[in-house]
């Protein structure tokens, strides 16, 4: 039955399709050999799509020579190539930057498995290309088959030529279109021998080696079967983009149905070798029906089918022929391969798998597998588990209880009522206990009934047939009762289980995304795994040309060598080894490794005793790991970042810092060199103004450096966290009138007024912290206050607080320089586009006022769109109870 389910688009393809909407589209030409005409059927279509009326571009085409090819160049816009200096020579590359400047709508770039120059942004042009595609170009590019990364082995074998410019499959993956350029043998040695492909010598060289006609030939087929794989794949995607049901017999692709028997490895097998015969993929699943016992058989055939290159799929239900007929239509497989199950006595009336997907698996073709009679062990009868005695003593209990309330009851002793009451008892045990208990509990209700309430009572026998035929139906009711409640109960124990499972992963995962370092990563894994599985765990991680233990719970330091070398092999194949494996079973730990895309990370091992791990459990372990892995990666991303950071920070500070000293350390130094030269090379030369002004130069230039080397020690002071605190209780009028004498003989030109009440609260603060803070502010107010007249001190209270505020009347600061007033070495482009300065004033003031507790803040304009002020916050703290404001100034 078709539900709206599966009438539903497939979510992933959707999201696929809209993340490929910004993106551009690539195209590639694919040949199964050099020479077959990549390049001039990419221009011919290229000089069709610009005729249509696109902005079509060469981003570079190489041409090897061939006239007709570099024909179809003219009348195409060709970008220049950017020239490289290599080992003495000039390579011709593609320019990326150009390029991405130029941006057309359709862009040309030949060879997409070609390696680039040293120097170049990227080592592969396809990396290349890939940039363009994000930037929203659309790209045609041409490929070899024997250059796709996962032929790259076949094709050795095939012509004995390595190729070492390979490039991932997932570009064909993510193509938007494949051509074929296609070619025969026989043509394409004519087209070598006729010169089209290589020189003369180099023609003889290749027609003796690479292309011999058997060669060419396989790779022609490899060429072929990868365009139709690609077809496929994108017929599946459509379909499923669309909610169209399969199954479309274009190509062949296999289901194969595994149950949890000992059928199931063969058939597996029998499929992998009919799929290998047809050329076709192939899928194994394994429907799971809720059965409380774990599907141990089924759990090895998946793991079988995925050593033997197939896909692996779980699906659940009760339905089986309908969750395996869905999953068929959705991934449009056109055949299925089932085992058939042998005619049991015990199930007559239960329909067979096969014969459910006959009736229902429209277009799709059946294999059965016989099961092999001699080559698999009889099976033998296994007895049910026998039930706990409490389940038993609470059957007992009911079904007494029942024949007490019968026996008081005489309105009750009727035999449907009664029999109602034994079959409730008989549900009841079986939701509780589950189907063993059930069926003891309804043979102990079928024996009552029998004793207690059919003629002759309290005997076993039976005088009328209509009471054997309500026995009978009693006992069938019973059963069948007992049987579809425990089925249920059991369902319910293995869904609990399957969400246990996914809370526990739920769980994991958010404890691997809090932790930030790789201790704790380690940490968190070994504990979970140990928790899990109540064993011993720990984890293994390279170092040097060996493992070592990175982790244990409990606290383990060694391992055996046996031990060392199974977790050494897990994590050089990335597979399981150790104890009940077939890798080093004699090894006492199960190393399970910690895969990520290329290779393993690490191993988890796990105490082998007291058995193996079950296939639920094991899966959730290879899920933990796998999230793991992706942490490591993720928190080593976060360390290069970070890293990155640090350097780029460093950068701009030393570059910052630079700038500032060869400024400001430059411009007091020329002056003063300046003066002291001319007063020593002809000291009779001026007179004693003259003197006097040169020497008060000097001493002007000398503070000013003085000041400039103060504050970098004290930038140092603060970056170091080395500020020292010397707290005494003063009045604020006191420090203004310090750091207004500082700065006063450089405030000639500005008048400075006072607003600071002698009745303010004392401070308790560092003297000199704040009036190194004021004379900078006023400092800062002198220099940058465009078209200042007029700076003002004012002091007040309010809220609790203290404040101290510097105004200017000047032009004031723009609002997109305020949030970055603080920041070290920052400084405000002024009108005529020059800076002055250091920028480590008003840094400096952040610092100390925050080492003193306090805050500060800055305020533009202040008034008539004019003016700035800087504002000092202090708490007010109590008041010392032995000073007054008057006693503290004397």
């Amino acid at each position: 039955m078709t539900t709206a389910e599966d009438r539903r688009p497939s979510p992933d393809v959707l999201l696929q399709q809209a993340a490929a909407e910004s993106r551009g589209r690539l195209k590639i030409f694919l040949g199964a050999s050099p020479g077959v005409g990549k390049t001039y059927a990419m221009l011919e279509a290229a000089r069709r799509r610009q005729a249509e009326g696109a902005d079509v571009v060469v981003g570079l085409v190489e041409t090897h020579g061939r006239s007709e090819t570099a024909a179809l160049l003219d009348g195409l816009s060709v970008l220049p190539r950017r020239q490289v200096p290599y080992q003495g020579h000039v390579l011709e590359e593609f320019d990326l930057d150009a390029a991405l400047a130029r941006k057309p709508s359709l862009i040309l770039v030949d060879e997409l498995a070609h390696s680039n120059a040293e120097g170049s942004r990227h080592p592969k042009r396809y990396m290349d290309i890939e940039e363009l595609l994000a930037a929203g170009i659309d790209v045609w590019t041409t490929l070899n088959i024997q250059h796709v990364e996962s032929l790259n082995d076949v094709v050795a074998r095939i012509t004995h030529v390595q190729v070492r410019e390979v490039v991932p499959d997932r570009l064909l993956e993510q193509a938007a279109e494949v051509e074929l350029v296609d070619l025969t043998p026989e043509d394409l040695a004519k087209r070598l021998a006729e010169g089209k492909v290589y020189i003369a010598h180099l023609a003889d060289r290749a027609r003796d080696n690479f292309f011999r006609l058997g060669n060419l030939s396989a790779l022609r087929e490899l060429a072929l079967r990868r365009v139709a794989q690609r077809v496929d794949e994108q017929m599946v995607d459509y379909m499923q983009s669309h909610a169209i049901e399969g199954p479309w017999p274009a190509g062949e692709r296999l289901l194969l149905c595994v149950g949890d028997d000992p059928q199931a490895p063969a058939i597996v097998r029998a499929g992998a070798r009919l799929a290998d015969q047809l050329r076709a993929p192939w899928i194994a699943v394994h429907v799971e029906t809720g059965t409380a016992h774990p599907p141990v058989k089924a759990e090895e055939a998946l793991a079988l089918a995925a050593r033997l290159g197939g896909r692996t799929a779980r699906l659940a239900g009760d339905d089986v022929p309908a969750e395996i007929l869905r999953y068929a239509r959705r991934n449009n497989a056109t055949q299925v391969v089932l085992g058939r199950a042998p005619w049991r006595l015990t199930r007559p009336f239960r329909q067979r798998l096969s014969d459910a997907l006959m009736g229902q698996g429209e277009g799709i073709a059946l294999h059965l597998v016989a099961p092999a009679r001699l080559a698999t062990p009889a099976r033998r009868w296994r007895p049910p588990p026998v039930p706990h005695l409490s389940a038993v003593l609470t059957a007992v209990l009911g079904i007494g209880a029942v024949v007490l309330l019968g026996t008081l009851a005489p309105e009750l002793r009727s035999q449907p009522n009664v029999g109602m009451l034994f079959l409730a008892v008989v549900l009841a045990n079986a939701v509780r206990h589950g189907l063993t208990t059930a069926m003891v509990t309804a043979f102990l209700a079928f024996l009552a009934y029998n004793f207690f309430f059919t003629e002759p009572l309290f005997t076993l026998s039976v005088s009328h047939w209509h009471d054997v035929l309500a026995l009978a139906v009693f006992l069938g009711v019973a059963a069948t009762t007992g049987i579809l409640a425990g089925r249920v109960r059991d369902q319910m124990a293995a869904a609990r289980a399957r969400m246990a499972a996914l809370q526990t992963l739920y769980d994991f995962a958010r404890r691997l995304g809090q932790a930030t370092t790789s201790d704790a990563l380690l940490h968190a894994v070994v504990l979970q795994a140990h928790r899990l599985t109540g064993r011993p765990a720990l984890i293994l991680l390279p170092e040097g040309s060996g493992l070592r233990i990175a982790y244990a719970w409990p606290p383990e330091d060694r391992i055996d060598d046996i031990d060392r070398g199974a977790a050494e092999w897990a994590v050089s194949h990335a597979e399981t080894a150790g104890t009940h494996t077939d890798t080093l079973p004699a090894a006492a730990w199960h190393f399970r490794p910690m895969r990520k895309a290329k290779g393993a990370v690490g191993a988890l091992g796990v105490l082998g005793a007291p058995g193996p791990l079950s296939p639920d459990l094991a899966q959730t372990l290879d899920a933990m790991l796998d999230q793991a892995a992706v942490a490591v990666d993720r928190i080593a991303f976060a360390h290069q970042a970070a890293e990155a950071e640090t350097r780029a920070e460093s950068d701009r500070f030393r570059s910052a810092l630079l700038s500032s000293v060869s400024h400001d350390l430059r411009t007091p130094l020329t002056s003063i060199l300046g003066a002291v030269s001319a007063l020593r090379r002809d000291p009779d030369r001026f007179d004693a103004s003259a003197r006097g002004e040169l020497l008060a130069t000097v001493e002007e230039e000398a503070e000013r450096l003085d000041r400039f080397v103060a504050n970098l020690l004290d930038i140092t002071r603060l970056e170091a966290g080395a500020v020292a605190l010397k707290r005494e209780w003063l009045p604020v009028a006191e420090v203004v009138d310090t750091a207004s004498r500082r700065v006063a003989a450089r405030l000639s030109s500005l008048t400075l007024a006072r607003q600071v009440p002698n009745d303010l609260p004392l401070l308790r603060i560092d003297h000199v912290l704040l009036e190194t803070v004021l004379a900078n502010l006023l400092e800062n107010a002198r220099k940058h206050a465009l078209n200042a007249t007029r700076i003002e001190i004012s002091a007040w209270t309010a809220g609790g607080l203290l404040a101290i505020a510097v105004t200017d009347d000047g032009e004031g600061i723009a609002a997109e320089d305020l949030p970055r007033l603080f920041d070290k070495f920052f400084r405000i482009r002024r009108a005529d586009r020059t800076t002055a300065g250091t920028g480590l004033g008003l840094s400096i003031c952040k610092g100390f006022v925050e080492a003193m507790g306090g805050t500060i803040s800055v305020e533009s304009p202040v008034a008539n769109g004019r003016g700035t002020r800087f504002i000092l916050r202090f708490p007010i703290e109590p008041q010392p109870a032995c000073l007054d404001a008057h006693e503290a100034l004397a």
